[in-house]
């Protein structure tokens, strides 16, 4: 048996175009720095720059990548088990998380306390409470989607509308300031390395533990690709389609966290705000069918880390961030019609049609 070349697993694996769309986006800057003038491995230079709150951190275009693109990431890894399960989109993602934050907020600083310093609560219960907070609404939207039978994008357009009002009224209609340094841990730095990337990273850890030393990864696709066999076969189809949106709320939680934490308070009407359509922009740019079934947990992690890279590659352009959205979009497009059935059947048949050319002239 011939042995694969990096090529060919990489495109048995489902991973070869979120990896080149990556790459395309990194080429460009590359250009662009040589056409500037400048070093052409910038978006790669990774330097240590003393901060007076933060010691020596880690500091660079790659590393603002990663750290910017932490919520979007950590949304993917619950979106891609909801669309794996029940071929729909959880679009409340983006709310929940604003009403996490403001729920954690409001726990830490006491109910109508617009700003403070002192906790109210220890922060473990505040952070728990937020964390909880998306667990609670996840088992809404899957109580909705799974029992009910109620369209996933119906159910969750609830929370999509709601989510932030009650937030909101949790908060008393204040924007909630948590001046605390161990609030704001979840936003700066452990060391030298943005908190976030940690955070993210130990996230997709757990998940991907989880799904190869439990049969939940085998489930959650067995009952995307066909419900009704699944059930046949001794399935809770239910059961698997209602955790994986109480596993995506437990990580809208989390990402809501993470986004307080960064500005240190709960603004209900900007935290996650368009997030929901980055997450699963991020589950189809890697690679993964937005009719369910087989999913692609790394994929989806570099299709997260792939929009925030065109986002900070249009910023170094100088494109504005009322311009940006429109570019975003364009280059999204491009990206996703590569990695659709037209193009991935066309690609197989000119190399079907090679492989053969090559069998005929030997």
């Amino acid at each position: 048996m011939t042995k694969k070349s990096l090529w060919r697993r990489l495109a048995d694996s489902g991973l070869l175009l979120p990896i080149v769309s990556l790459l395309l986006v990194m080429a460009v800057n590359i250009v662009f720095d040589i056409v500037s003038g400048n070093n052409p491995f910038n978006f790669f230079m990774v330097t240590l720059q003393h901060t007076t709150s933060n010691g020596n951190v880690l500091y660079g275009r790659i590393i603002d990548v990663l750290n910017r693109g932490s919520e979007a990431a950590i949304l993917a890894i619950g979106m891609t088990l909801v669309v794996s399960s029940s071929a729909g989109t959880d679009i409340s993602v983006g709310s929940v998380m604003s009403l996490c934050a403001s729920f954690c907020c409001m726990l830490l600083a006491g109910y109508g306390v617009s700003s403070t310093s002192t906790l109210a609560v220890p922060l473990i219960v505040g952070v728990l409470g937020g964390i909880l907070m998306g667990a609670l609404c996840g088992t809404f939207n899957g109580t909705l989607v799974a029992y009910f039978g109620i369209q996933p994008m119906v159910a969750t357009l609830i929370l999509y509308s709601a989510a932030r009002a009650i937030g909101l009224l949790l908060c008393n209609d204040l924007i909630v300031y948590i001046r605390n340094g161990s609030f704001a841990f979840f936003g700066s730095f452990l060391g030298p390395i943005p908190t976030p990337i940690v955070i993210t990273a130990v996230c997709i850890v757990v998940m991907s533990l989880l799904l190869r030393k439990s049969a939940l990864g085998m489930y959650i696709q067995s009952v995307g690709i066909n419900p009704r066999a699944s059930r046949i076969s001794g399935l809770n189809s239910r059961r698997i389609i209602f955790i994986t949106y109480v596993i995506c709320g437990l990580f809208a939680g989390i990402a809501g966290i993470v986004a307080s934490s960064r500005i240190t308070s709960a603004d209900s009407n900007n935290i996650g705000l368009y997030l929901e359509m980055d997450a699963i922009l991020a589950v189809a740019l890697g690679g993964n069918s937005l009719g369910g079934g087989r999913f692609n947990l790394a994929g989806s992690i570099i299709g997260a880390y792939t929009i925030q890279a065109i986002t900070t590659t249009l910023y170094a352009l100088g494109v504005s961030t009322t311009q940006a959205p429109v570019f975003k979009a364009v280059i999204v497009i491009l990206i996703v019609a590569m990695q659709s059935e037209p193009v991935k059947s066309y690609m197989k048949k000119r190399r079907l049609a090679r492989t053969a050319k090559e069998g005929g002239a030997v």
